[in-house]
Protein backbone atom coordinates (compact mmCIF):
# COMPACT_ATOMS: atom_id res chain seq x y z
CA UNK A 1 0.00 0.00 0.00
CA UNK A 2 1.28 3.47 -0.89
CA UNK A 3 2.41 5.29 2.25
CA UNK A 4 1.25 8.85 1.65
CA UNK A 5 -0.74 11.35 3.67
CA UNK A 6 -3.33 11.64 0.86
CA UNK A 7 -4.07 7.91 0.95
CA UNK A 8 -4.25 8.18 4.75
CA UNK A 9 -6.95 10.85 4.31
CA UNK A 10 -8.86 8.60 1.88
CA UNK A 11 -8.77 5.74 4.40
CA UNK A 12 -9.97 8.04 7.18
CA UNK A 13 -12.89 9.27 5.08
CA UNK A 14 -13.86 5.71 4.09
CA UNK A 15 -13.85 4.71 7.76
CA UNK A 16 -16.07 7.71 8.61
CA UNK A 17 -18.62 6.75 5.93
CA UNK A 18 -18.71 3.11 6.99
CA UNK A 19 -19.16 4.13 10.64
CA UNK A 20 -22.14 6.26 9.52
CA UNK A 21 -23.70 3.22 7.76
CA UNK A 22 -23.39 4.70 4.31
CA UNK A 23 -23.15 2.30 1.37
CA UNK A 24 -20.42 2.75 -1.22
CA UNK A 25 -21.74 2.65 -4.78
CA UNK A 26 -20.07 -0.06 -6.88
CA UNK A 27 -17.96 1.06 -9.85
CA UNK A 28 -18.19 4.71 -8.72
CA UNK A 29 -14.74 4.98 -7.16
CA UNK A 30 -11.81 6.40 -9.15
CA UNK A 31 -8.24 7.40 -8.37
CA UNK A 32 -6.73 9.55 -11.11
CA UNK A 33 -3.55 11.48 -11.83
CA UNK A 34 -3.31 14.56 -14.02
CA UNK A 35 -0.16 13.90 -16.04
CA UNK A 36 0.10 17.56 -17.12
CA UNK A 37 -0.44 19.35 -13.79
CA UNK A 38 0.50 16.60 -11.35
CA UNK A 39 -2.74 16.73 -9.32
CA UNK A 40 -4.18 13.56 -7.77
CA UNK A 41 -7.95 13.08 -7.59
CA UNK A 42 -10.03 10.54 -5.68
CA UNK A 43 -13.75 10.25 -6.41
CA UNK A 44 -16.36 8.06 -4.77
CA UNK A 45 -20.11 7.89 -4.18
CA UNK A 46 -22.12 6.80 -1.14
CA UNK A 47 -25.82 6.40 -0.51
CA UNK A 48 -28.18 5.42 2.26
CA UNK A 49 -28.76 1.70 2.89
CA UNK A 50 -31.56 0.18 0.85
CA UNK A 51 -31.74 3.00 -1.69
CA UNK A 52 -31.21 0.67 -4.62
CA UNK A 53 -28.98 1.07 -7.65
CA UNK A 54 -28.68 3.77 -8.69
CA UNK A 55 -29.89 5.39 -5.47
CA UNK A 56 -32.42 8.20 -5.62
CA UNK A 57 -30.42 10.24 -3.12
CA UNK A 58 -26.63 9.99 -3.22
CA UNK A 59 -23.48 11.84 -2.16
CA UNK A 60 -20.62 12.26 -4.64
CA UNK A 61 -17.30 13.02 -2.95
CA UNK A 62 -14.17 14.36 -4.64
CA UNK A 63 -10.82 14.98 -2.96
CA UNK A 64 -7.96 16.65 -4.84
CA UNK A 65 -4.29 16.62 -3.87
CA UNK A 66 -2.93 19.57 -5.89
CA UNK A 67 0.64 19.78 -7.13
CA UNK A 68 1.48 22.63 -4.74
CA UNK A 69 0.49 20.44 -1.79
CA UNK A 70 2.74 17.68 -3.08
CA UNK A 71 5.60 20.20 -3.37
CA UNK A 72 5.10 21.30 0.25
CA UNK A 73 4.86 17.66 1.38
CA UNK A 74 8.03 16.77 -0.54
CA UNK A 75 9.91 19.69 1.03
CA UNK A 76 8.93 18.45 4.49
CA UNK A 77 9.91 14.88 3.53
CA UNK A 78 13.37 15.98 2.41
CA UNK A 79 14.11 18.85 4.80
CA UNK A 80 11.84 17.91 7.75
CA UNK A 81 10.47 21.44 7.68
CA UNK A 82 6.86 22.37 6.91
CA UNK A 83 6.87 25.98 5.70
CA UNK A 84 3.47 25.77 3.97
CA UNK A 85 0.70 23.48 5.21
CA UNK A 86 -0.43 21.15 2.42
CA UNK A 87 -4.17 21.11 1.79
CA UNK A 88 -6.73 18.73 0.32
CA UNK A 89 -9.48 20.27 -1.80
CA UNK A 90 -12.84 18.67 -0.96
CA UNK A 91 -16.10 18.78 -2.89
CA UNK A 92 -19.29 17.01 -1.79
CA UNK A 93 -22.30 16.96 -4.10
CA UNK A 94 -25.61 15.81 -2.63
CA UNK A 95 -27.83 14.65 -5.49
CA UNK A 96 -31.53 13.80 -5.66
CA UNK A 97 -32.38 12.09 -8.93
CA UNK A 98 -35.17 10.14 -10.64
CA UNK A 99 -37.63 12.87 -9.60
CA UNK A 100 -40.95 12.94 -11.43
CA UNK A 101 -41.55 16.69 -11.10
CA UNK A 102 -39.59 19.91 -10.54
CA UNK A 103 -38.50 20.76 -7.00
CA UNK A 104 -39.13 24.00 -5.15
CA UNK A 105 -35.56 25.06 -4.51
CA UNK A 106 -36.61 27.12 -1.48
CA UNK A 107 -37.68 23.91 0.28
CA UNK A 108 -34.26 22.39 -0.35
CA UNK A 109 -32.39 25.47 0.87
CA UNK A 110 -34.52 25.51 4.02
CA UNK A 111 -33.58 21.89 4.69
CA UNK A 112 -29.81 21.90 4.26
CA UNK A 113 -27.18 23.88 6.21
CA UNK A 114 -24.89 26.53 4.78
CA UNK A 115 -21.78 24.79 6.11
CA UNK A 116 -20.53 21.34 7.01
CA UNK A 117 -19.28 20.52 10.50
CA UNK A 118 -15.74 21.67 11.28
CA UNK A 119 -12.99 19.74 9.53
CA UNK A 120 -9.85 20.78 11.34
CA UNK A 121 -9.70 24.57 11.14
CA UNK A 122 -12.28 24.93 8.37
CA UNK A 123 -15.72 23.90 7.16
CA UNK A 124 -17.11 23.17 3.72
CA UNK A 125 -19.28 25.95 2.36
CA UNK A 126 -22.46 25.50 0.36
CA UNK A 127 -21.59 26.65 -3.14
CA UNK A 128 -24.98 26.50 -4.80
CA UNK A 129 -27.82 24.39 -6.12
CA UNK A 130 -28.28 23.02 -9.63
CA UNK A 131 -31.47 21.65 -11.16
CA UNK A 132 -31.63 19.29 -14.14
CA UNK A 133 -34.28 17.97 -16.47
CA UNK A 134 -33.76 15.00 -18.80
CA UNK A 135 -36.11 14.59 -21.73
CA UNK A 136 -36.59 11.08 -23.15
CA UNK A 137 -36.15 10.31 -26.80
CA UNK A 138 -39.46 11.27 -28.51
CA UNK A 139 -39.12 8.21 -30.74
CA UNK A 140 -39.42 5.92 -27.72
CA UNK A 141 -43.20 5.43 -27.22
CA UNK A 142 -42.64 3.50 -23.96
CA UNK A 143 -40.99 6.35 -22.12
CA UNK A 144 -42.25 9.90 -22.54
CA UNK A 145 -41.79 11.02 -18.93
CA UNK A 146 -39.11 13.63 -18.20
CA UNK A 147 -36.79 13.05 -15.25
CA UNK A 148 -35.68 15.78 -12.84
CA UNK A 149 -32.67 16.04 -10.54
CA UNK A 150 -31.24 18.45 -7.98
CA UNK A 151 -27.62 18.83 -6.86
CA UNK A 152 -26.33 20.77 -3.85
CA UNK A 153 -22.57 21.38 -3.79
CA UNK A 154 -20.30 21.94 -0.80
CA UNK A 155 -16.63 22.74 -1.23
CA UNK A 156 -13.61 23.84 0.76
CA UNK A 157 -10.03 23.13 1.85
CA UNK A 158 -8.71 20.87 4.57
CA UNK A 159 -5.28 22.05 5.67
CA UNK A 160 -3.07 19.32 7.08
CA UNK A 161 -1.46 19.72 10.48
CA UNK A 162 2.25 19.01 10.88
CA UNK A 163 1.41 16.22 13.34
CA UNK A 164 -0.54 14.44 10.60
CA UNK A 165 2.19 14.89 8.00
CA UNK A 166 4.96 13.78 10.35
CA UNK A 167 3.33 10.72 11.88
CA UNK A 168 1.17 8.30 9.89
CA UNK A 169 -0.16 6.87 13.16
CA UNK A 170 -1.73 10.18 14.18
CA UNK A 171 -5.48 10.01 14.77
CA UNK A 172 -6.10 13.61 13.68
CA UNK A 173 -7.42 12.59 10.26
CA UNK A 174 -9.88 10.15 11.84
CA UNK A 175 -10.97 12.78 14.36
CA UNK A 176 -11.42 15.52 11.76
CA UNK A 177 -13.16 13.43 9.08
CA UNK A 178 -15.26 11.48 11.57
CA UNK A 179 -17.99 14.12 11.72
CA UNK A 180 -18.43 14.17 7.92
CA UNK A 181 -19.93 10.68 7.74
CA UNK A 182 -22.71 11.40 10.22
CA UNK A 183 -23.36 14.81 8.68
CA UNK A 184 -23.78 13.36 5.17
CA UNK A 185 -26.06 10.60 6.49
CA UNK A 186 -28.31 13.02 8.39
CA UNK A 187 -28.45 15.47 5.46
CA UNK A 188 -29.41 12.72 2.99
CA UNK A 189 -32.13 11.57 5.40
CA UNK A 190 -33.46 15.13 5.69
CA UNK A 191 -33.57 15.44 1.91
CA UNK A 192 -35.42 12.14 1.72
CA UNK A 193 -37.94 13.41 4.28
CA UNK A 194 -38.96 16.26 1.97
CA UNK A 195 -41.61 13.93 0.54
CA UNK A 196 -40.66 14.56 -3.09
CA UNK A 197 -42.20 12.54 -5.88
CA UNK A 198 -39.89 10.00 -7.51
CA UNK A 199 -40.31 7.94 -10.65
CA UNK A 200 -41.13 4.27 -10.05
CA UNK A 201 -38.18 1.90 -9.91
CA UNK A 202 -37.32 0.04 -13.11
Amino acid sequence: MLDHVFTDAISALRDAFEAAYLERQPFEEHFQSDVLLGDLTWETSYGLPGEGEPPRIVAHITMDWPAWSQAAYRQWYIEDELEVRPAIEIEIVLRMQQLSEPVETSRVFDTIPEHSPSIGDDRLERAGLTTEISHPDPDDPLDLTPEYAVEITYEGLYELFEETVADGRSTLLDDHFGALGGWITSTLVRLGDLGLSFLPAD
